[in-house]
């Protein structure tokens, strides 16, 4: 969290979060001018402002802040601070802070009279304390601040703008002074009092910077053009750098990183003249390094960066319905391996959480986001994005719900038959209980549960007089129940020793009210009728006046001990109808009907219309079945999907009884197609065929800047813009409407759309009010209407002449003899105005000129110009008594008059000739620019130009050879060109020969000097104690340079504990049986008159430990 606090004079605290702007600028940051805060355009005066940015660290440290937008304020010459505090209780070490102006401008090393930088720490607080001290504002100081701490791994951040207005009024009789320039041009020494002077804190970073600007001084011997300080290519292309050596004839080296790079395939060295290239072909990110070119001892570095292409998304993301508790797996294709994509779940980033709710898997090309066991809470729109593209995709999380596929029935058995109650869910994994009468049953020997996959039974045994009753399987975690009825038939036959006639028992059948017996098709239809008689009758089954016999490999029928059983495996519709049983034996016979209906799932719907579509919806209509499948239709499941896309998302799961739905949630501009599925009592429908691909679009946003145009007795012209949001769908055209003063008709103004906007409305009458609208249709339907603000009479309105100069005609307009003239000047009036034309002040002759006049503009064309043409034009519109007048100019220019003979060639001496010529009378009606002089040998008569658009009428010929005899000639240039002839010197000029005398060359005195160098450098020593040590470094320079050994940093050339030896240019300090005291820094300094070097080490002296 980031907190931003202003405090006044008074300690007054404004703490304000930073998610939103100050609700009220403080008066702080507007300090006087020039006087030191003294004197405060503020109400509080003489009051230093300090804006306080203070970073706490959470204890997760989520590497982001609040980013805040202050506008901070100061006028210039006034004094602000920025203090940043830091709570470092479960910070390890100390915090760095760095402040920067713009987006890398370090101010560490910007430290001086006008910007301080301090720090403290309050041991009782743990806190942390960074000061900015923005001395003496100027304008340059405006701009863009930011402030970052680091710590290992914790970041935080702020930003903030500071704006500096006003004009300093106290002039200050102090220099401004640059103290970078005083600390160039100062000794090592004075550094640090320089730095406490001016305010520098920061000492090392001074001494960085300064060692930056001397090596910026010093000028490259080796280099004529260096290297750029950073290229970049883009991954898969060349490019090549290229530096200016001094010496053609050198050799350089080029490192990649420190490594020397050897020429190959794709890394290709040229050298051509001072040039000196490295071509590298087919990069890729291994080239993102420094490479640097070598000559001798000098080299140049620069960086390459190499840019990757776009990732695009191939394959996109494809939407997903799931199930709550079922894993979810979005994938995509990019067009690179081992690319990087960001997931976002309605515009929020996802990360790897702890609890491993989302998790990210790369395969090559392929991405996938995987959510496990997914909540209601997982719902929502899922984008992908690369830096070349992104793709959506919605998911949908629905509570599962168990579906009944086969109820249990309710059965009527006899005594020791088995009963057996069946039913069938959705979920295999589901369990259940049995109950009876609303006690839970428990399997023994007769009675047994069992479940196989989604079917569930309940097997009585040996059925007995008690196991009548009420049978109920509640499934677990389900709030609701199956039932059915357990009916024991108990048949009681009395002995007669005489015949008995055949019986048929039907209420030993499960029968609807209606006497029918109801099969799902596919099950089996077993028919089983107890009979009676004595002796034992014979049964026959009829369909209708057909006798059912055992052809069929589906049909049994079946005689026994007191039943008579028919069975059809397989129902199929065409076994629906009305069954008869017969039994006879000699007592006589009995007849029974058996009505049986056949029920199935219901047919496809018919194919879904889409009635209109919306941003995000759309409303889909479609008929019923043609068969309902013999149960009365339940409602409708309706299904979407993207036209490039092969998954189906359900849309409701609970049947939707109505034949018209709006679906949404959708996204504009992508294709999607809908089917729909029919459900009964019996079950699910095939799918209907797919509805035709649409497109969920909006209606565009009105039309905006309506406006009248123009307007007369019988006509109006209206214009408009573009409507602000046109969506995804293209736009069809516009719609005009205008309706009558007092009426609330709209009539259309044109038949159909246009496409332009602006339309002119015709046949209209005089003196009617009327309103105007305009509205913008696309396939969603018409938008919004834009509106005149009131209604407009249609009368036409009185307009002063005026006219509209073409910016190009307000200064002379300058043509060519023979070049076309079209003069188009556009005017206005009301109504038509009269038009005139004239040349200096006499009417145009038609002859003359052409002119041809329209309602807005006037023309004047001339075919072909000559001189005559030029002169002021002038054009007038008038109406009655009011006019307005417009002058052109028009400048016909032709080749100018041949320039008279040179009159005189002024003066001849050595290889010099000066000419002189005159102006032409006819310049062509245009300025002369220049002329051009050129010379010939009479040998030859060959002609050099010597000056081009050489502005005088006299010159100086030079560089002519002697013992030649030349002739010169002039041609003079204006607007059009040269002129036809040139004009040509009356006489020839001879160069006379000269003798010549020799001069010998002088030569400078050859300059050895040479500014002190070390050769070798001072090597960090340990010795022990006692015994005597030496340093020694070599030095080179002429003429031969001073030597001084230093100390930590004190002179000790005057110690006799040191000995200082010099021969050869090696340099030698010994010391004497040194002791504990006699360790330190040791420098070595070197100066004569062309600068000064210097070397140290630190020697280290140990104690004698003897053993």
């Amino acid at each position: 969290m980031l907190w931003l606090y202003f405090l006044d004079g008074h300690s007054r605290d404004t703490r304000q979060d930073l998610t939103g702007l100050f609700t009220e600028k403080p008066q702080s940051g507007e300090v006087a001018v020039g006087k030191n805060v003294k004197i405060c355009k503020c109400a509080c005066a003489g009051q230093i402002y300090r804006h306080y940015i203070k970073l706490h660290w959470m204890s997760q440290c989520e590497g982001e802040c609040v980013k805040p937008h202050d506008n901070l304020s100061s006028c210039a010459g006034g004094n602000i601070t920025f203090v940043a505090k830091v709570n470092a209780e479960s910070l390890l070490k100390k915090p760095s802070i760095k402040w920067f102006k713009g987006k890398w401008m370090d101010l560490a090393s910007k430290s001086g009279k006008h910007l301080q930088l301090k720090e403290s720490y309050d041991r009782n607080t743990k806190v942390y304390t960074f000061e900015m001290h923005l001395i003496a504002a100027k304008a340059n100081f405006a701009g863009a601040y930011r402030c970052e701490v680091t710590s290992k791994d914790k970041f935080d951040s702020c930003n903030f703008n500071l704006t500096v207005h006003g004009e300093a009024v106290h002039a200050s009789t102090e220099p401004d002074l640059d103290v970078w320039d005083i600390l160039r041009h100062a000794p090592a020494s004075e550094y640090e009092k320089i730095a406490f002077q001016y305010g520098i804190t920061d000492l090392r970073g001074m001494l960085k910077r300064l060692k930056k600007m001397k090596k910026e001084e010093k000028k490259s011997e080796a280099f004529l053009k260096k290297l750029d300080p950073a290229y970049q290519v883009s991954k898969g292309h060349k490019i090549k750098l290229a530096v200016e050596v001094a010496n053609p004839d050198v050799e350089v080296k080029w490192l990649k990183n420190g490594q020397e790079l050897q020429p190959t395939g794709r890394y290709i060295f040229e050298s051509v003249g001072n040039m000196r290239y490295l071509t590298i072909n087919h990069c890729s990110l291994a080239d993102d390094a420094a490479y640097c070119c070598v000559v001798g001892e000098e080299k140049c570095t620069t960086e390459l960066f190499v840019k990757e292409p776009p990732i695009l998304i191939v394959k996109n993301l494809e939407d997903q319905m799931v199930m709550k508790g079922e894993r979810v797996e979005l994938e995509c294709e990019v067009s690179e391996e081992g690319a990087n994509v960001k997931w976002e779940k309605d515009g929020v980033e996802l990360t790897r959480d702890e609890s491993f709710k989302y998790r990210f898997k790369k395969d090559g090309c392929k991405h996938v986001l995987m959510i496990n066991e997914a909540t209601k809470e997982d719902c929502g729109h899922y984008k992908v994005k690369t830096n070349g593209g992104e793709s959506m995709a919605e998911v949908m999380v629905q509570e599962k719900e168990l579906e009944i596929y086969q109820s249990i029935a309710d059965l009527t058995v006899k005594a020791k038959d088995q009963a057996v109650f069946k039913c069938e869910v959705s979920d295999e994994n589901v369990r259940g209980t049995w109950y009876k009468n609303g006690v839970e049953v428990k399997p023994d020997a007769r009675i047994n549960t069992t479940h196989i996959g989604r079917i569930h039974k309940l097997t009585i045994d040996d059925v007995k007089p008690e196991d009548e009753g009420d049978y109920t399987f509640v499934p677990d975690g389900y709030a609701f129940n199956l039932s059915a009825k357990l009916n024991f038939l108990e048949v009681k036959i009395d002995y007669v020793p005489r015949q008995d006639p055949p019986k048929i028992h039907l209420d030993c059948m499960g029968r609807t009210s209606e006497s029918t017996i109801v099969v799902v098709a596919g099950n089996k239809l077993r028919l089983d009728v107890p009979i009676t008689g004595d002796p034992a009758p014979t049964v026959i089954w009829t369909k209708g006046e057909k006798v059912i016999t055992e052809g069929d490999d589906r049909v049994h029928v079946e005689t026994t001990k007191g039943h008579c059983v028919f069975t059809i495996e397989g129902a199929e519709k065409q076994d629906e109808g009305v069954y008869s049983v017969v039994v006879r034996n000699p007592a006589g016979e009995d007849t029974a009907d058996i009505n049986v209906k056949v029920v199935d799932v219901p047919d496809p719907p018919q194919i879904p219309r889409i009635l209109s579509v919306g941003e995000d919806s759309c409303v889909v209509e479609w008929d019923p079945p043609l068969f309902d499948g013999g149960q009365p239709i339940i409602g409708y499941v309706l299904e979407r999907k993207k036209k490039k896309s092969y998954r189906w998302m359900r849309l409701n799961f609970d049947p939707y009884p109505e034949t018209t739905y709006e679906a949404k949630r959708m996204i504009e501009g992508v294709p999607y197609e809908m089917r729909v599925y029919a459900v009964n009592s019996i079950g699910m429908s095939r799918h209907s065929p797919a509805s035709q691909p649409f497109v969920p679009v909006a209606p565009t946003s009105e039309p905006t800047g309506l406006c009248v145009d123009d307007i007369s007795d019988t006509s109006i012209s209206l214009k408009w813009r573009p409507p602000e949001r046109i969506g995804s769908a293209e736009l069809e055209g516009y719609g005009v409407e205008y309706c009558k003063e007092g009426t609330d008709e709209w009539i259309p103004a044109i038949q159909g759309l246009t496409e332009r906007t602006s339309v002119i409305i015709r046949d209209l009458t005089t003196g009617d009010k009327l309103q105007f609208r305009v509205r913008a249709y696309n396939m969603a339907g018409p938008s919004p209407p834009a509106t005149l603000a009131q209604h407009i009479t249609i009368r036409e309105i009185m307009q002063r002449p005026k006219i509209w100069l073409p910016r190009n005609l307000r200064q002379t307009l300058i043509k060519k003899v023979g070049d076309t003239v079209n003069i188009v000047i556009p005017f206005q009036g009301k109504p038509r105005p009269k038009v005139t034309w004239s040349k200096d002040g006499e009417p145009l002759n038609s002859a003359f000129a052409s002119v041809r006049n329209s309602e807005t503009d006037s023309i004047l064309f001339i075919r072909k110009t000559e001189r005559k043409h030029s002169g002021k034009y002038v054009l007038q519109v008038q109406i009655e008594n009011v006019e307005d007048t417009a002058t052109v100019t028009l400048q016909i220019v032709g080749k100018q008059d041949v320039t008279p003979p040179l009159s005189v060639i002024v003066d001849v001496w050595g290889f010099n000739v000066a000419l002189e010529w005159k102006p032409p009378k006819d310049n062509g009606n245009c300025e002369i620019t220049g002329y051009t002089i050129q010379k010939a040998d009479k040998k030859t008569m060959e002609w050099y130009t010597i000056y081009e658009q050489y502005r005088r009428t006299h010159c100086v010929i030079s560089d002519l050879i002697m013992g030649n005899e030349y002739v010169f000639r002039v041609f003079a240039i204006n607007l059009v060109g040269l002129s036809p002839e040139p004009c040509s010197s009356k006489d020839s000029v001879y160069i006379q020969k000269t003798g010549i005398v020799y001069k010998p060359p002088t030569y400078k005195d050859p300059d050895f000097s040479e500014a002190p160098k070390f050769t070798h450098p001072l090597v960090n020593r340990s010795v022990v104690a006692g015994y005597n040590a030496t340093l020694s470094c070599s030095v080179r320079g002429i003429p031969k340079p001073k030597v001084t050994w230093y100390k930590n940093k004190m002179d000790i050339s005057n110690e006799a504990k040191y000995r200082m030896l010099s021969q050869q240019g090696v340099l030698t300090l010994e010391i004497r049986k040194p002791c504990l005291f006699d360790g330190g820094v040791y420098t070595c300094k070197a100066v004569n008159d062309s600068g000064e070097d210097s070397v140290e080490c630190k020697l280290e002296v140990r104690r004698n430990n003897p053993q």
